[in-house]
């Protein structure tokens, strides 16, 4: 593809929780992370997508909380050049959105804005980037440029644009409608001017600024002194806590798009989707006779339209059973009916409100160093797996309630006791005792 004449800023937003694909998706390892579709995760999908000549390097968005899991799959594409802005509080699109167009602004007042979703399949990568280069024109207009999906279904999880008809790329838009109840989708579908809301947009950092400015001045107020006063650590840059926590929190959609007369809608002919439920997932792979779609150690008799992961390395069996989402991980399972596997995530907020860790948390928890994974856990004791990346260090600590037993089950640990500084290598021991 070749360079546009003007800077495009990729700003991939890497947020949310993803809480309709429990337990596989969780707030502290969200839907981007994983590896759902392909043979890259969601997050490294949407950061290849660009790397075309035409963009300058990428940027990511991500909370404090999966900074080093966004810098460890960025790194492992080799886009050494890509920067990490680090999201204080989780904040809707509408500041992300300003904050995007200020790091372009301060580069290059003319540039361009592409703000991307980073859990979502897109397949065409030619297609999309022809769709993009048509959105330039639009954009470098003076328009605020969205890209929407032809529905092929009366989808209820999505929002809706509706544009107005002409033969046009760049189609008007007269309004945003949110997800409707079925007998709406229904005539949406049937109009034909009606498209998916895929939250792509493309737009002049400049006049997204103005746009807040007219529309939105406290949001415009906060980001940018979150923009201003926000501080490098380590190979991320940290938005201020106290005037990015004041910006409303607020969709993007709601505080800017809906109130703007220059909009525009491009299709996006490249196959789409969101991966909002596990119906989706299930879309998006490859499916026996029976229509049924298998991940891990999965066993099925006599299922139909179904859908069956594992993710634990135990064996899942489905039997006789049509339209099913069942999904196994280590601490936590989730069999449901296709046709109510949009409501996840109220089950996720009833274990949130109950306590419950598997509503956040995953048995293994990533860290800088590596993971370390809960095997066992009783009335005095816990043991727990640790795998330290090559290299990677441990703080020091030591505990006035507890004695601990550090056994090296495979590679060489360089560990410190007290003055003690010693190695251990594959099935040797060392004690820590209380207060050591």
């Amino acid at each position: 593809m070749a360079e546009t004449d003007v800077q495009i800023f990729p700003f991939v937003l890497s947020g949310g929780s993803g809480t309709r694909l429990w337990p596989l998706s969780r707030r502290a390892y969200p839907k981007q992370f994983l590896n759902l579709v392909g043979d890259k995760t969601l997050l490294q999908q949407s950061c290849q997508r660009v790397t075309d000549p035409m963009f300058s390097p990428l940027t990511i968005l991500c909370s404090h909380e999966h900074r080093f899991l966004a810098a460890e799959q960025v790194l492992d594409l080799g886009l050494t050049d890509a920067k990490i802005v680090l999201e204080p509080v989780g904040r809707n699109t509408a500041p992300a959105a300003l904050i995007a167009a200020l790091l372009a602004a301060h580069e290059n007042p003319d540039s361009l804005v592409l703000l991307m979703p980073s859990d979502h399949v897109i397949k065409d990568q030619a297609l999309l980037l022809s769709t993009i280069e048509q959105g330039v024109v639009a954009a470098k207009a003076g328009n605020i440029v969205t890209f929407g999906v032809r529905p092929n279904l009366p989808e209820t999880g999505y929002g809706y644009i509706e544009t107005a008809n002409g033969d046009d790329i760049a189609l008007d838009v007269k309004r945003f409608v949110e997800k409707p109840v079925r007998e709406k989708a229904e005539a949406y579908l049937k109009a034909g001017n009606f498209f998916w809301n895929a939250g792509i947009f493309l737009y002049p950092a400049q006049l997204m600024i103005e746009a807040f400015e007219t529309h939105a001045p406290e949001i415009a107020k906060h980001a940018s002194a979150a923009f201003l006063n926000a501080k490098t650590d380590l190979d991320f840059l940290r938005l201020d806590q106290k005037a990015y926590g004041q910006c409303e929190n607020i969709s993007l959609d709601y505080a800017i798009v809906e109130k703007s007369k220059n909009l525009k809608c491009i299709p996006l002919k490249a196959p789409w989707s969101d991966l909002g439920a596990w119906p989706a997932v299930w879309n998006e792979m490859e499916k026996d006779e029976a229509g049924n779609a298998s991940h891990g150690d999965v066993s099925l008799h006599r299922v139909n339209n179904s859908f069956a992961y594992s993710d634990d390395g135990a064996n899942l069996t489905l039997l006789g059973l049509d339209n099913v989402m069942a999904i196994a991980t280590k601490d936590a399972i989730l069999v449901a009916s296709s046709e109510h596997a949009q409501e996840v995530k109220e089950v996720v907020e009833k274990l949130k409100s109950q306590g419950r860790d598997e509503a956040v948390d995953h048995l293994r928890v990533y860290r800088p160093w590596g993971w370390y994974e809960r095997l066992s856990l009783g009335e005095r004791f816990q043991v727990k797996c640790l795998m330290i990346k090559p290299g990677a260090t441990l703080s020091l600590q030591s505990h006035h309630h507890r004695a601990e037993h550090w056994v090296v089950v495979s590679g060489t640990a360089e560990v410190t006791v007290g003055e003690k500084v010693f190695l251990l290598s594959e099935n040797e021991s060392t004690y820590v005792p209380l207060g050591a």
